[in-house]
């Protein structure tokens, strides 16, 4: 695009997207919780063999003023394919979890990310790399507001991308995560891929 901002097409409105065919994400046949270290190793992997990733993470809400997010609790990467979610609880894989995220080997895109970053700074110690969030390419594009997944996935796809919010507020810290919240996290990071590889020519 060029820089002529008039050029743009608006951001849609939610009440236009509220309109729009549903974005059909992955179903639980191709999403895998990350259970033991094996997994962990083929996810790995799997991703690397790929060199590029959605990538989001879940943390468990905090409702008080200063409570600190112990987060992140849930990490997910998504290929077009398949997603992985690596819960952090599971300590033997939390070592292939901070190599992914620390690579310079696998390209991780998302959105609205700094949140994230710092939350995994904090959590794993190390410095996350190769990251690129999706929405400084909006800006780029010469979009003002910030573009969330679900603004990107009305403009670029014209379809509704669905955001439970009982899943966005639920315990994301659980040992056992419900069918609706593997779902929710495995398509954040699916839409992401979905949008980068439109937007690049993936």
């Amino acid at each position: 695009m060029s820089g002529d901002v008039t050029a743009l097409p608006p951001l849609p409105e939610r009440e236009q997207i509220a309109l729009l065919e549903a974005f059909e994400g992955l179903g639980l046949q191709d999403i895998v919780v990350v259970a033991t270290l094996q997994d962990a190793e083929h996810a790995a992997a799997a991703l690397l063999a790929a060199g590029v990733a959605g990538f989001d993470t879940e943390s468990k809400p905090t409702f008080a003023k200063n409570e600190v997010s112990g987060g992140p609790h849930v990490v997910q990467f998504s290929t077009r394919e398949k997603a992985w979610l690596f819960q952090l609880h599971r300590t033997e894989c939390n070592p292939v979890v901070a190599a992914l995220l620390a690579s310079t080997e696998l390209k991780k895109v998302g959105f609205g990310l700094s949140s994230d970053l710092t939350l995994i700074r904090n959590r794993l110690d190390i410095e996350p790399k190769a990251v690129f969030d999706i929405d400084t390419e909006f800006r780029r594009q010469g979009y003002r507001k910030s573009v969330g997944v679900k603004t990107a996935v009305a403009l670029v796809f014209n379809r509704r991308f669905v955001k439970s919010r009982k899943a966005t507020t639920s315990n994301w810290a659980n040992k056992q995560l419900t069918e609706a919240q593997i779902r929710y996290a495995a398509n954040d990071a699916y839409a992401s891929i979905r949008v980068f590889d439109a937007l690049f020519g993936g």
